[in-house]
């Protein structure tokens, strides 16, 4: 394997960049920032139908957020510009009149209703239809009218590879068919515009989904006719849904973006998919450099992997709880900004360390920090019925004379005062504090009560408090 990798993420922009995806971006990623390589972003937007300017900006975006940079590709460019395949078309056929000047591809002309007979004919016979090579030895010439460009496949032998993650493979010559690698329109077919861009690009192992192993003999032909070293292959297994059937959107959110906008940290994503196909021991918390350092391809799963959104969840907890709070507050602010909260950073930095030890996502943080910076409180309607009755009108009205008091004592101090009023009422700690807590943050669920009176301050703890007693009927 090559001292100095050159390893390629080459998504379709069809859609967003989803999980599957992001991993195997992931994985390359790591290999070749490991080894010093090079990590080369392509697109392939060939298929004119169904690729759009906005979901290649989605990918980009996805990218960046992951932190997944790369070194050659768009907005970066390098020596083997450009890196769209629609911008390419000069090279396929560059390549395909190579590969027909030395007698392994040739012009075909053959109709669609043609192949479509020839197809009917296979089916009433119950075999595979396979092009019987009518044009092999026409000799017809390059551009000829409705001409598609088809490679020779051999008639006899085998091709194997020995694959990272699955190991040797084999496939007989006569399971394959002369397949089009170039339309008349002058497109790439995949495995032909996949291969020209791995030459051209000197790309050195292709890691990619191994719902391409079958493509893989093809291609692999196609390097040798084109006289290129053979990249190495590792192919991931897919990742499946808790029902064990393939990861669709019915499993819940499956775009980057999504997780993204559900509160997600990149770090905890990333250290997620890295053990979602890839194990280390029992370690199960890795950061960037952690897995930069530590991966290789041994230890990759040959395994589908199966998505556990609780799991993640967890890690991200994990992640909120680790990351330093400015980092946490760079997250955390263009949320509360989406809001239409603006925010004192220096206030942020001292509102979010008793909101990490909870909050599972920067959503939560998000909704949880946004209490301190409004003026009063939006009550969640279930929590005030509940909490702010004429019963709890007396602890309340208890409760706010001893914040007047106390509050500048600081937290631990007001909730000393706290447990000593609820044992002269008789109550446990719970009964008095909770209707002071949705009294001051509207919700039965918050960061730490005393934490977050004083973080308040007197006069906005004292006024929330009051508004709150004018709901209980006093």
């Amino acid at each position: 394997m090559a001292d100095r990798p050159r390893v390629r993420f080459a998504p379709s922009p069809t859609g967003y960049l989803h999980i599957g995806g992001a991993r195997t971006a992931l994985f390359n990623w790591l290999w070749a920032r490991q080894r010093k390589g090079t990590f080369i972003l392509r697109i392939e937007d060939t298929d004119l139908a169904r690729s759009t300017v906005e979901s290649q900006q989605v990918i980009v975006d996805a990218m960046k957020w992951l932190g997944l940079d790369w070194d050659e590709g768009p907005e970066v460019e390098g020596p083997h510009r450009p890196y769209y395949q629609s911008q390419r078309l000069n090279k396929y056929q560059e390549y395909a009149k190579r590969l027909i000047a030395k007698g392994a591809a040739y012009v075909c002309t053959c109709s669609k209703a043609e192949l479509d007979r020839l197809r009917e004919q296979a089916a009433k016979e119950k075999r595979a239809f396979r092009y019987p090579g009518t044009c092999r030895d026409k000799g017809i010439p390059f551009g000829a009218p409705g001409g598609v460009v088809r490679f020779r496949m051999p008639d006899g032998g085998e091709t194997t590879f020995n694959d990272l993650v699955k190991g040797p493979i084999t496939t007989q010559h006569k399971e394959l068919q002369d397949e089009v690698i170039l339309r008349a329109d002058g497109l790439p077919l995949y495995n032909f515009g996949a291969v020209v861009d791995d030459v051209d690009m000197e790309i050195t192992l292709v890691a990619r989904g191994d719902d391409h192993v079958v493509n893989t003999p093809r291609q692999i032909l196609m390097y040798r006719a084109l006289d290129y070293p053979t990249p190495v292959f590792a192919h991931l297994p897919m990742i499946l849904g808790a029902d064990k059937q393939r990861l669709s959107k019915r499993h819940g959110a499956v775009s980057v973006l999504q997780y993204r906008d559900e509160g997600y940290l990149p770090g905890a994503l990333l250290n997620y998919l890295a053990r979602l196909g890839w194990s280390h021991g029992d370690q199960e918390i890795f950061s960037l450099e952690e897995l930069i350092e530590k991966f290789d391809w041994e230890h990759v799963g040959a395994t589908a992997g199966v998505f556990n959104p609780e799991k993640l969840l967890w890690l991200n907890q994990q992640w909120i709880k680790k990351t330093p709070v400015p980092e946490l507050a760079r997250h955390v602010a263009p949320l509360l900004a989406q809001r239409g909260v603006q925010v004192d950073p220096e206030r942020l930095a001292r509102v979010l360390p008793p909101i990490v030890e909870r909050a599972k996502t920067l959503v939560e943080m998000a909704d949880q920090a946004r209490t301190f910076f409004e003026r009063g409180v939006r009550f969640d309607e279930a929590a005030a019925r509940k909490n702010l009755t004429p019963e709890t009108r007396p602890l309340l009205a208890l409760a706010r004379e001893l914040v007047a008091r106390r509050i500048g004592e600081g937290p631990q101090a007001l909730e000393q005062a706290f447990r000593e009023l609820a044992t002269q009422q008789g109550l446990g700690l719970g009964k008095l504090a909770q209707p002071v807590r949705v009294a001051v943050t509207g919700t039965t669920v918050s960061p730490p009560l005393f934490e977050t009176l004083v973080l308040l301050g007197r006069d906005e703890a004292l006024a929330r408090i009051d508004a709150a007693l004018a709901r209980t009927g006093g």
